[in-house]
C-alpha cells in the first residue's frame, strides 16, 4: 500500500491551524507553528487559495479559511443533522402511510436522497440513499425549487430533461408549478419521472423558517393519487404532519 502524501498532510495541518485560530495568520506564523519552510507553507497556501479553501486579506496579507471550505462543512453538517433529526419521523410516516419515504436535500442542482425508508411490506425494493434525483420531475425537487431561487436559476443553464410525456420541461411550466407549491405548501408528481409512479412531498424548515430539505412518500400512482390526479388527502396529511414534526426538531418555531 502506498504511504501518506506529505503535501496533503501539510495542507490538512494548515487548515486545522486556521480553523483553531481566532483570527488570520501570516505565512511566517503558519510556517513557524508547523515547522515548515516559509516557501513550502506559501506554496501550499497559494494552492489552497486557488481552490477556495483559504482566503488572503488584501490589506494584511494574512490567511483565513475560505468560503468554499466553510460551505462544504456547513452542507455536510446540515445534511447529517437533517437525516438524524428526521429518521424517527420518516419511520413513523412509512408505518402510517404504508408507502416508501424519502428525504431529500439540494446538491449541485439536483436532489440528494439522504434517507430512505422502505415500504413496509415484503416487496423487493432498492435503497435510494445517495441517489441524485432531478429537481423538475420529482415532488421532492419541486419543493426545493419552490423555495430556492438559485436552484431555479440552475435549470436555466440547460434544457430540463423529459423523462416521460408528463415531465415539466419549459421554464413557464416549472415556474407555475413552483408558485402552486408555495401557495399550497406541498408538491405532487404524477408519472413525471417514471410512468405509473407518483409522489407527494412537503418542505422541511430549519431555524428562521428556511427550507433545508423535503420529505415525501412515493409509490404507484393508483395508491398515491386520486382518480383526478391530485394527491390522496390521507397521505398528504401524513406527509405534512411529518414535515412539521421534523421542522420543529430542527428549530423552526412556526411549525
Amino acid at each position: 500500500m502506498p504511504g501518506p502524501i506529505q503535501s496533503i498532510e501539510r495542507a490538512a495541518a494548515i487548515l486545522r491551524l486556521l480553523a483553531r485560530g481566532s483570527g488570520r495568520l501570516g505565512v511566517g506564523e503558519i510556517a513557524e507553528s508547523l515547522e515548515l519552510a516559509k516557501g513550502t507553507a506559501h506554496g501550499i497556501l497559494r494552492t489552497l487559495q486557488g481552490v477556495g479553501f483559504v482566503e488572503q486579506d488584501r490589506d494584511t496579507g494574512k490567511y483565513q479559511l475560505g468560503a468554499a471550505l466553510l460551505h462544504l462543512g456547513t452542507s455536510y453538517l446540515d445534511v447529517n443533522e437533517l437525516r438524524s433529526r428526521a429518521i424517527n419521523w420518516a419511520d413513523a410516516l412509512a408505518a402510517r402511510s404504508g408507502e416508501a419515504v424519502r428525504i431529500g436535500a439540494p446538491l449541485e442542482g439536483r436532489v440528494l436522497v439522504v434517507h430512505h425508508v422502505f415500504r413496509p411490506d415484503d416487496s423487493l425494493q432498492t435503497l435510494d440513499v445517495g441517489t441524485l434525483l432531478p429537481l423538475h420531475a420529482t415532488a421532492l425537487g419541486k419543493v426545493l425549487l419552490a423555495y430556492d431561487t438559485t436552484l431555479v436559476a440552475s435549470l436555466r443553464t440547460g434544457e430540463p430533461e423529459a423523462y416521460t410525456r408528463r415531465t415539466l420541461v419549459t421554464q413557464t411550466a416549472i415556474k407555475r408549478a413552483c408558485g402552486k407549491v408555495r401557495e399550497a405548501g406541498w408538491a405532487v408528481e404524477n408519472g413525471e419521472m417514471i410512468s405509473g409512479e407518483a409522489g407527494i412531498a412537503a418542505p422541511i424548515r430549519g431555524h428562521g423558517g428556511i427550507v433545508v430539505g423535503a420529505i415525501g412518500v412515493s409509490g404507484p400512482v393508483e395508491r398515491i393519487c386520486e382518480p383526478d390526479g391530485g394527491p390522496s388527502p390521507r397521505l398528504l396529511g401524513h406527509v405534512r404532519d411529518a414535515a412539521r414534526a421534523v421542522s420543529r426538531d430542527l428549530g423552526a418555531s412556526r411549525w
